[in-house]
């Protein structure tokens, strides 16, 4: 039987901004003011929460530490009536190994009681917390109130996690902190996490939980963070997971949220909900999240940088499309501005469709023609390109002149410039270094071509906001006569297959044929993968929405011959 009896426990899913010591504090004392309210003896806040996730090298400061451990310590000050967890560095005291700690704090009685350090230390994909901390060692429950509880952080759950990967191991680690906690007979687990969204990882990380649960059968309290942090976002979606491995509730995602528990009636009375939320997870359930997720990535780049206005080019295709409907929803329409940049390739209808959407959303826009600067540059240059044909030149030539004029748009009047690319034509190198490339923020750069065209479908749902008429029409970069994407790239349908093997599950050329694809055109597609990746590099940040983004969880040489 559980001993849990009169315990109230307070999660607090919380959005924090990385080195913003004070701001995180005062989000810290409002939810403890209001657990207080409602006689918590508890709090719990999520992974590295005085800091902000992740931190990166402002760890290799030590006024960065020194004042983190000042947060703690006021912090502290605040638990004389109410138990608090949170997350910060710590210095290691011992004379070897790495200088920190990812450290779970547990205060109490107005001061810290025990510090509790993450052992398994994740160096795949976004992270690489061995870079800076030191792996735990020694395995203690936390004991408060006359209970016991194991206390963990984030990756310390997932010493067994699913993979998406048939080049990847199940068990990435050789020790299970919970394997060590578990035997010294805890009443229930706590996570403190930063776990980040990703769309087709959602399932797995709530199964983790509830595997959790059932493998111990220990009650499950996972505090997550929410919010973004430059192109990490942070779904949030913490839980409490019944010690038969159901989920008792989950809170919403991508929002600020305290929740309070009462643990003798929530755990072991109240009727579980049996669903997975996630399992086979529905189309219009994905897309929401996506747009979701995409809105907040925006906001919060532009939030916490102290940004206020965007601008970007609406071409009349797709991308653009998209993205400017997602700035609005982030930032307001009354602070986004677009430039319509017709060349002699533009069709009518891209420039009507621009105006129509335009509208439709309430923005002001500019028309500015190209042709003209377009072809001063030609005829600086003709002499050179003597005896030469148009090539894929003249057409960058135009993305350019699109480009600089986007970013004289962009500094004139302080508006952040978005970039459009989705991430089919960011993947093959479909796309102009300097011209659109340009940009402070890669919106749908984690966006797959066929996913932008069900998010635009999305934004319709209801009622015509994009209008009808670029859904239908073949897209297309207008750089030359008649010009179609498919007249360089395979249907997207079919290149985002190929893509999504490569990329996301990491499969190798032979495993891709065997599913089906034609031989030379999965060596074709490949070596633009490859050969793109110097492209890439110079990319602004990409919004990551799915397991494998380009950026920083994908690091590939850019000098590789492969």
């Amino acid at each position: 039987m559980l001993k849990i009896e009169g315990m109230k426990i307070a999660l607090a899913q919380l959005n924090f901004h990385i080195a913003n010591l004070s701001g995180n504090r005062k989000k810290m004392e409002s939810a403890i003011s209001e657990a207080l309210a409602d006689k918590a003896d508890l709090i719990v806040f999520s992974e590295l929460s005085v800091c902000g996730y992740p931190p990166l090298d402002l760890l290799e400061q030590k006024d960065f530490i020194d004042a983190c451990q000042a947060e703690v310590e006021y912090l502290a000050t605040l638990s004389k009536d109410i138990g608090i967890v949170v997350g910060a560095p710590a210095i290691n005291p011992n004379a070897k190994g790495k200088k920190l700690f990812n450290a779970a704090f547990f205060l109490a009685e107005g001061s810290i009681q025990q510090r509790v350090y993450k052992t398994l230390l994740p160096t795949y994909d976004i992270f690489d917390e061995y870079r800076y901390f030191e792996p735990n060692t020694e395995f203690n429950l936390v004991e408060f109130k006359g209970h016991r509880f194991a206390l963990t952080i984030c990756e310390d759950l997932w010493d067994d996690q699913p993979v998406d990967n048939a080049f990847a191991r199940t068990k990435l680690y050789t020790r299970s902190p919970m394997d060590e906690l578990s035997d010294r007979d805890p009443e229930f687990i706590i996570n403190i996490s930063a776990s980040p969204f990703a769309w087709n990882k959602l399932s797995a990380r709530r199964e983790v939980m509830c595997q959790n649960a059932r493998k111990y059968h220990l009650p499950v309290f996972y505090a997550n963070q929410v919010g973004a942090n430059t192109e990490l976002i942070f779904d949030g979606e913490s839980m409490v997971v019944h010690p038969s491995g159901s989920v008792v509730d989950q809170f919403n995602s991508f929002e600020e949220e305290v929740r309070i528990y009462e643990l003798e009636n929530l755990i072991l009375n109240t009727k579980i909900r049996e669903e997975n939320k996630y399992e086979n997870l529905l189309e219009e359930k994905k897309l929401e999240m996506i747009y979701k997720a995409l809105i907040l990535g925006i906001k919060d780049y532009f939030g916490k940088m102290g940004f206020k206005k965007a601008c970007l080019g609406l071409s009349g295709g797709i991308d653009s499309a998209l993205t400017l409907v997602l700035a609005v929803e982030a930032l307001g329409a009354e602070n986004l501005h677009v430039l319509l940049m017709p060349s002699k390739y533009s069709s009518d209808h891209s420039v009507d469709d621009s105006v129509k959407l335009a509208n439709n959303l309430g923005i002001s826009f500019s028309t500015i023609p190209i042709q003209s600067v377009v072809d001063s540059f030609e005829e600086q240059l003709k002499d050179m390109f003597k005896g030469t044909s148009p090539d894929i030149t003249e057409e960058n030539i135009q993305a350019r002149t699109r480009g600089t004029l986007l970013m004289a748009l962009s500094n004139k009047k302080g508006h952040i410039l978005l970039n459009t690319s989705n991430k089919s034509e960011v993947a093959v190198g479909y796309s102009t270094l300097y011209g659109d490339m340009n940009g402070g923020l890669s919106v749908i750069g984690d966006v797959y071509k066929t996913d932008v065209y069900r998010l635009s479908e999305y934004v319709n749902r209801h009622f015509e906001v994009i209008p009808d008429n670029i859904l239908r029409k073949p897209p297309s970069a207008e750089l030359r006569p008649d010009q179609k994407d498919s007249d360089s790239l395979p249907d997207y349908e079919l290149l985002d297959q190929i893509l999504n093997c490569y990329i996301e599950k990491r499969m190798p050329v032979s495993d891709i044929v065997s599913e089906g694809f034609n031989e030379p055109l999965v060596h074709r597609i490949v070596q633009l993968v490859n050969r793109s990746e110097y492209k890439r590099f110079q990319s602004p940040p990409i919004l990551r929405v799915s397991s494998k983004a380009f950026g920083m969880g994908r690091r590939i040489p850019l000098v590789a011959r492969y």
